[in-house]
């Protein structure tokens, strides 16, 4: 466990090392909640709420979406199929370590690094200009502590998924480019599930999309109570857990069909 603490440690080093991009990432991020506020300020026109949201809580679930995605993001994806191309994969497979696990690790210690330069600091600058309503409980917080740490999980499982397809297709640029924008638009980032018609939220059920932006925001804006959050949360760690399994066998699989291209 202390070498998977370690590579934590050091991914936030290496991220501390470019953290200007970071503050420039704060002002683009900040741009582009602005944008969103002033388009569903428009959309609103003058209504008191739609879909059960005022326009207060739309503003904040922008907001929070946007910020939590830079904690969740990571490009775990993209390094594997580099180290596939470049042949790295095979040196990183006969270290003691498990290597979906090391990715895993260094994606939480990215994730951490944004956390602290981007996230909160870019969510006090847009609570400056913008109208944001955050909740009185320290019970909503900690729902959504926790449901953004299960985002975090799906959203890096998925990513291992794909980067392990890459040991059976070697090149898979135009798979991560579509698993991104399928990401961004059902899980609630770019709209709120619930203003998607009834027959795509019932499709969009069987699917992890939703639990990676959808649940902790409309937790942390109060639009999920009660048994709507308890719902919301074991929904997320159900689809922890499930996509443990596709990744295990696709994993085993891969290993036994490894061609190093490079190195």
């Amino acid at each position: 466990m202390d070498k998977y603490m370690e590579m934590v440690r050091i991914r936030f080093l290496m991220m501390l090392a470019y953290r200007t991009n970071y503050y420039t990432g704060i002002l683009i991020y900040a741009i582009n909640i602005a944008a969103y506020y002033f388009l569903w300020s428009a959309i609103y026109g003058g209504k008191s709420s739609m879909q059960g949201m005022s326009l207060g809580q739309m503003t904040t679930y922008v907001a929070i979406s946007w910020l939590a995605r830079a904690f969740y993001f990571n490009n775990l994806d993209r390094e594997i199929a580099m180290e596939i191309r470049d042949g790295k994969v095979a040196v990183e497979l006969i270290r003691p370590y498990s290597y979906l696990g090391m990715k895993a690790v260094q994606g939480l210690g990215e994730g951490l690094f944004r956390l602290f330069f981007l996230s909160l600091p870019g969510l006090l600058v847009v609570s400056l200009f913008l109208p944001l309503q955050f909740p009185g409980h320290a019970k909503t917080w900690l729902s959504f502590g926790l449901s953004l740490l299960f985002s975090f999980i799906i959203f890096s499982e998925l990513n291992l998924l794909a980067g392990v397809v890459t040991f059976f297709t070697f090149r898979n640029e135009g798979l991560l480019r579509a698993k991104r924008f399928i990401i961004d638009l059902f899980s609630g980032l770019i709209l709120p599930l619930s203003f998607y018609p009834d027959w795509a939220q019932r499709a969009m059920m069987y699917f992890p999309f939703q639990a990676i932006s959808y649940i902790p925001s409309m937790i942390i804006t109060e639009s999920f109570k009660g048994a709507a959050v308890r719902d919301g949360l074991l929904l997320q760690a159900t689809w922890c857990i499930v996509l443990l399994f596709p990744i295990g066998w696709l994993w085993r699989a891969a290993k036994k069909r490894l061609v190093v291209q490079g190195g």
